[in-house]
């Protein structure tokens, strides 16, 4: 009889930590999307112990932005580029660099610290200039296109975040929301613009899992028509156009990102939940743009439950989506959700309608504190994803997957 295999040791934490951008920043971004909103609910009931001049619930969208979906977005763009450049991924010290920096925004945002705001602006204003640089050096060096849009909207962050910054600073609450508003339309069009890369592959893989041939390819001018149509709506927001034509806007982008659902009807190879958390994302960033635009055009409900359908809906389920993609194909594991990633997105699903139903007037609000059951569902999601996917994390396979497209 042969003697078992002995099982191989993990690796150091730091070593599996610092190997690629999504294994320390995917987690970092699922415990903070979970703690924020659990500590903002259920500790401080709406309120925030150092906040001073900025109201609350302003550094709440500050931190659900550039905290959580923050952490997101470094690690898919410094695992996503080195895969689509063919350039070494970054490594070790640069990764804990950008994570210190992130680390020390989240220190005072976490507690809403006014009085050294300022030291959170520089901390996120230098990660975030700190990633565009990246995405510049890595454009220029292979001399590709390719990366422009990313670009793009990395620096339209960068901006609307030292603009966010700067009415925290100065007390201009109103400016602030607006600012705020429109970051986090920012990040809807870095969604289309990822949703656009990842759906392709993702979508070939489902179909063909030998990948030897290529049967869905989308009209290319639907690619880039959401994250265009966002650029207008911001404009619009920016120019300050009256709520009947900047709804009109909003509607039109919500529009395009209902059109990127189509995309989803493949067959019955459309119920996979690989295929379904996709078209989720979409369908709630495009539903919760069409309320926004609706509300301003009169309907009997306030903007608020637009924007938490497309940013905790759209935002939430798409970064879950990256995750458990990302999560898989890096690890070198085939493409099938585990259980844990599908209880995940049924608990963000269902933390997003209990947060928007209530304002919407189609529901009841539940007893007890406000919005605690959206809050609890909410960081059950990633806490759920982060249980399921470290394990693989912590050991994984050669991969010979497409990555993030």
């Amino acid at each position: 009889m042969h003697a078992p295999a002995e099982r191989q040791p993990s690796p150091p934490i730091g070593e599996i930590l610092g190997d690629e951008g999504f294994r320390l920043f995917f987690p970092l971004g699922a415990i903070y999307a979970a703690l924020w909103p659990l500590q903002w609910v259920l500790v401080f009931g709406l309120d925030l112990p150092l906040t001073r001049s900025t109201p609350p619930a302003l550094w709440h969208a500050h931190e659900m932005i550039f905290g959580a979906f923050g952490a997101a977005l470094i690690g898919f763009i410094t695992t996503a580029v080195p895969e689509w450049t063919d350039t070494p991924k970054m490594q070790g010290r640069r990764l804990f660099i950008l994570a210190g920096l992130w680390g020390l925004g989240r220190l005072v945002g976490f507690f809403g610290a006014d009085a050294v705001s300022v030291v959170g602006a520089m901390a996120d204003a230098a990660w975030l200039a700190a990633l565009a640089a990246y995405v510049t050096q890595v454009s220029l060096r292979r001399r590709t296109d390719r990366l422009l849009g990313f670009l793009f909207w990395i620096s339209a962050l960068l901006c609307t975040q030292l603009a966010v910054r700067y009415a925290f600073l100065t007390g201009d609450a109103e400016q602030a929301q607006l600012l705020l508003h429109c970051s986090g339309l920012v990040f809807l069009g870095l969604l289309g613009l990822a949703l656009a890369r990842i759906t392709v592959p993702v979508t070939n893989l489902v179909l063909d899992p030998g990948e030897e041939t290529s049967p869905f390819r989308p009209h290319p001018g639907r690619r880039h028509l959401a994250p265009g149509l966002v650029v207008v709506a911001i404009a619009g927001e920016l120019a300050g156009l009256s709520p009947a034509a900047s709804g009109f806007l909003m509607i039109a982008a919500g529009a395009a990102f209902m059109d990127r659902v189509g995309e989803a009807f493949i067959g019955r190879e459309a119920l996979r939940a690989e295929i379904l958390v996709l078209a989720a994302a979409s369908a709630f960033a495009g539903s919760g743009l069409i309320l926004v635009g609706a509300a301003r055009l009169g309907a009997p409900f306030g903007e608020a439950a637009g924007l938490h359908t497309a940013f905790m809906g759209g935002l939430g389920i798409g970064v879950l989506a990256v995750y458990s993609i990302a999560g898989l194909l890096h690890t070198g594991r085939k493409l099938v959700f585990p259980r844990g990633a599908k209880a995940a997105f049924a608990c963000a699903v269902a933390a997003t309608l209990l947060r928007v139903l209530p304002d919407l007037g189609l529901v009841a609000h539940l007893p007890g504190p406000p919005y605690a059951a959206a809050s609890l569902l909410w960081a059950a999601a990633f806490l759920v994803w982060l249980a399921s996917y470290w394990p693989l994390f912590r050991h994984p396979r050669d991969s010979g997957g497409d990555g993030c497209g």
